[in-house]
């Protein structure tokens, strides 16, 4: 079984919306933090955002425009994106891991990641 899938990616004009999901493994999902991360070619990984003991937390980049959230029942972790723009072009992750709070945003502190999946933004 796999611990994490992403889905929901997909070809977007800029200031559409889309909604990604992770499903995670019942274990993971209860015993992990869960965060999104992007990818754009030629870059790094870069923390998106993450919900970690009720609290949600974004990158500047995407605070006010991206929305993070959980569905217990679902194991299920959401990225609502919305006003879409060609710089949010990029391969989605996300990863679970244990991270302390200094580190949430270091990609080095998720131990499992999924395969991603791809958003693409047109101007």
């Amino acid at each position: 079984q796999e611990r994490l899938v992403e889905s929901g990616g997909g070809f977007m004009q800029t200031g559409d919306s889309l909604r990604l999901s992770c499903a995670a493994s019942t274990d993971t999902f209860s015993s992990y933090t869960i965060a999104w991360f992007r990818q754009a070619p030629g870059k790094e990984r870069e923390f998106v955002a993450t919900v970690r003991q009720g609290r949600t937390y974004y990158a500047d980049s995407v605070k006010g425009r991206f929305s993070v959230s959980k569905d217990n029942t679902k194991k299920t972790v959401f990225l609502q994106m919305n006003n879409l723009t060609p710089e949010d072009t990029a391969a989605y992750y996300c990863g679970a891991g244990r991270p302390i709070l200094s580190s949430l945003r270091n990609p080095q502190s998720y131990y499992y990641w999924g395969q991603g999946t791809q958003v693409t933004v047109s101007s």
